[in-house]
């Protein structure tokens, strides 16, 4: 970066609240609150064998930019129990809130035992977290005999209530995939109801109450105090339709990367990821893997801060569009763009080459496989998700053909609807073999496409087996050493809090066959 770049870029950060000048923060030992200083809850992440990562932010006044919580750095105690009325605990320290880092605290305590449940709580002057339910990871060698998590995404705030939250506590999963769009910026959709406070965040103060008000949702607050989550990130925590450093409204360089940093940083704040992935103004490395003892390992993918610019954008500032594939486009070809980026792309693939576990889950933002749009001829595709990066998707797809990893399946998120696919790295050619399985899990809230457009799209791509567009829910999950089951998980509504959750249809993929295929 230039001398000039680099000074707008300063000082677009400082507009952005990233480096505010303030009196210099002072320990306060015997904090008082005017409320309840955990109001946006607890959680935990990232299980290991020996620890996990434990969350929370002190926010008494959870709208406000600061929390409530002033200048002042405060000591947070931590106790891990081995019983959920915290008489055995096994583990306790203390850690500070600091102002810089919106007063959230992330502790990673070592040396407990593998594959076991925990309860932890903290606590800050006089006041007390709830008791919340967390477990490691079972040891690197072990071979357990079944892995159950639930994986989600796209949580539109105003349009809908967290009510499939409820149902995934019920399932009991061992953890949480959160696979993008956590937090929305922008307001839009029908049949609000209830509303984001504020207008669209810039700043480091705009991501934070935005993220506070998500997180005081009592079904989300309830799903992280029941087990670790896993989380990557999609367009909507920063802008949407975002590609590295470029936004969709036309935003100069330096200013977007300033925004980019803030959000990242509230980001930071608000989940219970490891210390290693503090972010570095708008740096912040979040890919990574994760291990089941030796039945299956989680890489867990970042498809938005390394990714090429979108071509051939009907938008004039960039953004995704649709586009009639070669005929139209013909730049999506290039073989130079990533949607991982390179560094990425060649860690997934070293990743996969030394795979040992039984299976491979590829967890990442969107829907992999093929999605035409066009009936007959033709092929019109979507230019935002892995269709405007079809060379880099064949990369993968060979990738996976070549290196043999056992039982590879990829989730994902995004487009709002529940899908399930055979991966091919030819879809166009029906003798292309199939190497993969995928399941792109619908939306916790996020409105979808139609049942109509699903049809249509069904009937022009065969590698499709399944879609189902107008419902919101999830996807769970269970994987033995000789199956994997997943059961697409619809809300009858999102309009109330309690409505009841059906399975639309379950699917299983057989050890050492790929491809889903029908319960």
């Amino acid at each position: 970066m230039s001398s000039v770049k680099r000074r707008e870029f300063l000082r677009a950060l400082a507009a952005a609240g990233m480096y505010a000048a303030g009196a210099r923060a002072q320990v306060n030992t015997k904090p008082r609150f005017a409320a309840d200083p955990f109001s946006l809850g607890v959680a935990s992440g990232y299980p290991l064998p020996s620890g996990m990562v434990l969350w929370t932010r002190l926010a008494p006044a959870p709208d406000a930019a600061d929390g409530g919580m002033g200048r002042d750095i405060v000591p947070v105690r931590w106790e891990i129990a081995t019983d959920d009325a915290m008489r055995e605990v096994v583990a306790s320290g203390s850690a500070e809130a600091a102002p810089e880092w919106g007063h959230s605290v992330h502790v990673e305590p070592q040396g407990l035992a593998p594959g076991r449940p925990y309860w932890y709580r903290f606590s800050a002057g006089e006041a007390q977290s709830t008791i919340a339910r967390t477990c490691t990871a079972p040891a690197l060698d072990a071979a357990p005999a079944r892995l159950r998590f639930a994986f989600a995404s796209c949580q539109q705030y105003e349009q809908g209530y967290y009510g499939a939250y409820k149902h995934i506590v019920a399932d009991a999963p061992d953890f949480i995939a959160f696979l993008g769009d956590y937090i929305y910026e922008s307001s839009w959709g029908r049949n609000h109801v209830r509303k984001h406070t504020g207008g669209e965040p810039y700043t480091l103060e705009d991501y934070r109450t935005r993220h506070a008000l998500y997180k005081t949702d009592p079904d989300l607050q309830a799903a992280h105090h029941a087990c670790p989550w896993i989380v990557t990130w999609d367009d909507h925590e920063v802008d949407n339709d975002y590609a590295d450093d470029q936004p969709e409204d036309g935003m100069p360089r330096e200013r977007f990367l300033a925004r980019r940093a803030a959000a990242y940083r509230a980001y930071y704040e608000h989940m219970p990821l490891p210390a290693r992935m503090r972010p570095d103004g708008a740096q912040m490395k979040i890919y990574t893997r994760i291990a089941w003892g030796r039945l299956a390992r989680v890489h867990l993918l970042d498809d938005r801060q390394y990714r090429a610019h979108e071509v051939c954008s009907k938008r004039p500032a960039g953004g995704g569009s649709t586009v009639v594939d070669a005929a139209e486009c013909a730049a999506l070809a290039d073989p130079a763009r990533s949607l991982l980026g390179a560094a990425q792309e060649a860690w997934l693939d070293a990743g996969l080459a030394g795979a040992t576990s039984g299976w491979n889950l590829i967890a990442q933002q969107t829907l992999m496989a093929q999605l035409d749009r066009q009936p007959g001829a033709g092929k019109r595709v979507w230019t935002d998700g892995w269709d405007g990066y079809p060379a880099a998707r064949r990369r993968l797809l060979d990738s996976i053909a070549g290196r043999r990893p056992a039982n590879p399946v990829v989730i994902g998120g995004d487009v709002h609807a529940h899908w399930v696919a055979d991966l091919k790295p030819d879809f166009d050619d029906p003798h292309s073999p199939v190497v993969a399985s995928e399941f792109c899990g619908t939306s916790i809230t996020s409105q979808g496409p139609s049942q109509k457009f699903v049809e249509a799209a069904l009937a022009e791509n065969p590698h499709l087996k399944y879609g189902r567009g107008d419902r919101r829910g999830y996807v769970r999950v269970e994987i033995k050493p000789k199956q994997l089951n997943a059961d697409l998980r619809a809300m009858e509504s999102v309009q109330t809090r309690d409505a009841p959750c059906s399975t639309l249809a379950r699917f299983v993929v057989e050890d050492g066959r790929p491809g889903p295929q029908r319960a």
